[in-house]
């Protein structure tokens, strides 16, 4: 254990609460993720023994589900465990308190008995901040945005611990973090787990997810992941991820069952063909968003389709795909690209898949 013993204490800029006293002050003027953050600690402080949470909706239709302190305390320190972390760090939040990612940093602080700072949840949650954090939970956009500021890029060196939730990060943002040398690792999980149930640590190979502490799962017929754990108050939680199991404590994730595209009997993984030719797109639209998708078609039951986010550059469709062929093989290659001014996107800012391809009609 770390000799400089520290204690849970929330900083948020000239302020700090450690206590139900601390956290009685008057906070009507601060902004909404310090409200959010402070009447979170206060119900947790206080005894709450359940929280409602609302999910995502990232692939589906939100939904308030009940939580139990035992399933946030059994996740904290699951991941206490997985990271041996102490009393002697330091954690930041610098996501929304209004959603489990958040909640969950908060809820760490306060199971490990560690002090946190709060940092509004920007683009760069670093860029300012003059407290150096040990543990830190950003989504991949934070993480670019951090990168490419030096100031921020230094004080991300210096964090042990960075995990990265809330999307998949990207192949250039792996090769930006392998290149700088920073310690970090992608999360698996969902609002109804609590935060993660696994971890992959980001290397200059594929992505293997390692299971935290006394996790139970399995694959359905479709090759689903199901997980049951006390994080998900021991009910078995079945997804919709595909995965290939690795041995009896990891996975690869191979994308949603949802999302695959069924075309002439072919099964094609959007997600993957995302990975494979993210450089070639981006290399035409340099900060669009996108994503594969099937498509109802008569012969082939589903054609794979492309869908860029893009205010013009219809013309450059043809070219795109000529070089799509270059690192696709035949069957991945897109029937048809569409060019979308703007997708639909959940309160959380995750696109919304499902939305968007509804948005295009038949």
């Amino acid at each position: 254990m770390n000799s400089n013993k520290k204690m849970f204490q929330l900083t948020f800029g000239k302020y700090k609460f450690q206590n139900l006293t601390d956290l009685g002050l008057d906070i009507a003027d601060f902004p909404y993720y310090a409200q959010a953050a402070m009447e979170f600690c206060g119900s947790w402080l206080s005894g709450s023994t359940s929280f409602v949470q609302q999910t995502s909706g990232s692939t589906g239709t939100p939904k308030e589900i009940e939580i139990s302190r035992a399933q946030m305390i059994a996740s904290a320190k699951g991941t206490q465990s997985f990271f041996r972390t102490d009393e002697g760090s330091t954690l930041l939040c610098c996501l929304d308190p209004r959603y489990i990612a958040g909640k969950m940093m908060l809820v760490r602080a306060m199971v490990w008995n560690s002090p946190i700072h709060l940092a509004e949840p920007k683009s760069n949650p670093l860029g300012g901040l003059r407290v150096l954090a040990d543990f830190v939970a950003m989504v991949p956009l934070q993480v670019e945005t951090c990168l490419a500021d030096k100031s921020s890029l230094k004080k991300l060196k210096a964090i042990d611990h960075l995990i990265i939730g809330g999307a998949p990060i990207s192949s250039a943002l792996k090769e930006k973090l392998l290149e700088n040398d920073i310690q970090a690792y992608q999360t698996y999980g969902m609002t109804e787990t609590v935060s993660h149930i696994a971890l992959a640590k980001i290397t200059s190979g594929e992505l293997i997810y390692s299971f935290l502490p006394d996790v139970e799962f399995g694959l359905d017929g479709r090759s689903a992941l199901w997980i049951t754990s006390a994080s998900s108050n021991y009910k078995k939680v079945q997804t919709n991820d595909l995965v290939e199991l690795v041995d009896n404590s990891s996975f690869r994730w191979l994308g949603r069952a949802d999302f695959v595209v069924n075309s002439g009997g072919v099964k094609l993984h959007p997600e993957l063909l995302e990975s494979k030719s993210e450089a070639t797109i981006y290399s035409f639209f340099p900060t669009s968003s996108f994503f594969f998708f099937g498509k109802k078609d008569d012969r082939l039951g589903e054609k794979l389709c492309l869908a860029i986010e893009s205010n013009h550059g219809s013309e450059k469709t043809e070219n795109l795909l000529f070089e799509l062929k270059k690192v696709l093989t035949r069957f991945e290659i897109p029937k048809n690209i569409f060019i979308i001014q703007a997708f639909a996107r959940t309160e959380s800012g995750k696109i919304n898949r499902l939305k968007t391809i509804e948005n295009l009609g038949n």
